[in-house]
C-alpha cells in the first residue's frame, strides 16, 4: 500500500493524487507539513518539501519522479502514450508548466497568499519572465481540449497544480491574470476538468481542509481574545 505524505492544500501533493486516483491505485495519506525538521521526514524528503511517497519499504519525494514511477510501476489507464517521443512531449510540457510557470510564479506566492511583501523590482522581473514563459507554453500546450491533446494525461495534472494557482497570484499582486491575459483559458479548462471524479475528490478534501484549518484559526484567535 502507498502512503501519500504531504498536505491537501500543496498543489504538487494533489498532482500525485489525482494520478493516484485516476489510476486506480489504493493509497493511504499522512498529514505531513512542509518544511518539517522530523529527522523521518528528512529522511525521506531531505528538504522538507511535500510530497513523498512510501511504497515498497522505500520512500520518494518530487512530484514528477513520484507520478513517472506510478506509471511505470502501474502501466494500467496509462496517463502517459505508449510512443516513447509521445510519452517524452507529455512529460516535456510537465517540466515546462513546472519550471517556466510555476516556479517563476511561486516568487508572488507570499504577497498573494501569505500576507508578505515583494519589492517592486522583483514584481516586475517576474511579470516580465511571466508574460515571455507563458507565449512560449502556447507553442507547447494544446488545450484540445487537455493540455497535451484529446485526452486526459499526466501534463493535465501538472496544470491543475500550476495554471489557478499561478494566475490567481498574478490577479492578486498585479490586478491582472497573466495566464488568462496570455490568451489561456485555464478557467473554463479547470471547469472541463472539475467533472473529472478524481479531481472532484482533491477539491472537496482541500476544501474540507482548508475550511477546518480557518475554523481552528478562528477559535485560537478567539479563546486568546478572551
Amino acid at each position: 500500500m502507498i502512503t501519500l505524505c504531504g498536505m491537501s492544500m500543496s498543489n504538487y501533493y494533489n498532482k500525485v493524487k489525482i494520478v493516484l486516483l485516476e489510476k486506480g491505485i489504493p493509497f493511504t495519506e499522512e498529514l505531513v507539513g512542509t518544511g518539517s525538521k522530523d529527522e523521518s521526514v528528512l529522511c525521506a524528503t531531505p528538504l522538507g518539501k511535500v510530497p513523498f511517497i512510501r511504497a515498497e519499504g522505500q520512500t520518494l519525494c518530487e512530484s514528477q519522479v513520484i507520478v513517472d514511477f506510478l506509471e511505470a510501476r502501474y502501466p494500467e489507464h496509462p496517463l502517459v502514450p505508449a510512443d516513447p517521443m509521445a510519452a517524452a512531449k507529455v512529460r516535456e510540457l510537465c517540466m515546462f508548466m513546472e519550471l517556466y510557470i510555476e516556479l517563476v510564479g511561486r516568487e508572488l506566492y507570499g504577497e498573494a497568499y501569505f500576507g508578505g511583501k515583494l519589492g517592486d523590482s522583483s514584481k516586475e522581473r517576474v511579470k516580465k519572465t511571466l508574460a515571455r514563459n507563458l507565449q512560449a507554453l502556447q507553442r507547447l500546450a494544446r488545450f484540445a481540449p487537455f493540455a497535451a491533446g484529446d485526452s486526459f494525461k499526466l501534463a493535465d495534472t501538472a496544470a491543475f497544480a500550476t495554471l489557478p494557482t499561478v494566475g490567481l497570484a498574478t490577479r492578486l499582486v498585479y490586478g491582472e491574470d497573466l495566464i488568462a491575459a496570455a490568451g489561456i483559458d485555464w478557467k473554463s479548462y479547470l471547469k472541463q476538468l472539475g467533472a473529472r471524479p478524481s479531481v472532484q475528490r482533491v477539491n472537496a478534501d482541500r476544501k474540507r481542509d482548508t475550511d477546518a484549518q480557518a475554523a481552528a484559526a478562528a477559535a485560537k484567535t478567539a479563546a486568546s481574545g478572551a
